[in-house]
């Protein structure tokens, strides 16, 4: 029996299903690249297929947002997203001087979306320690 609200049920099963989405999208866009030459339109309308689960999740993540009851939740859930937000901010853009400076190889905007929600739940995890921590 789980103890989670209507609110992340829906959440967990929405966002589930949008990042198969992703995975799939994305592996299969990659195929169709990878095996065959597409005029540009259609490398250009194939490109944006991955970007519409990505969509979705954000939409899902609002929907989260304004379905969930519980204030606590709702707050540790934004500071995860704000830490996400801010950490994947500061990483990239000094990434981005290593590139420019060190030569190194440029940041991927195909990886920044994955270090994100990394970062979100790396955060969720320790907010939820802190605040364990401090009822006890």
């Amino acid at each position: 029996m789980s103890n989670h609200s209507p609110a992340v049920a829906r959440y967990l099963r929405r966002i589930a299903i949008a990042s198969a989405a992703y995975v799939l999208t994305v592996f299969l866009t990659f195929h169709v690249f990878y095996h065959g030459r597409l005029p540009l339109p259609a490398a250009i309308g194939l490109a944006t297929i991955p970007s519409i689960p990505i969509i979705a999740m954000i939409v899902i993540v609002a929907l989260y947002l304004k379905e969930e009851k519980d204030e606590f939740q709702r707050e540790l859930f934004i500071q995860s997203l704000l830490w996400g937000a801010g950490f994947t901010l500061a990483l990239t853009s000094f990434w981005s001087f290593v590139h420019l400076f060190a030569h190194f190889p440029p940041v991927d905007g195909f990886h920044v979306f994955v270090i994100f929600w990394i970062i979100v739940g790396i955060s969720d995890f320790f907010l939820r320690l802190k605040y364990r921590a401090g009822n006890e």
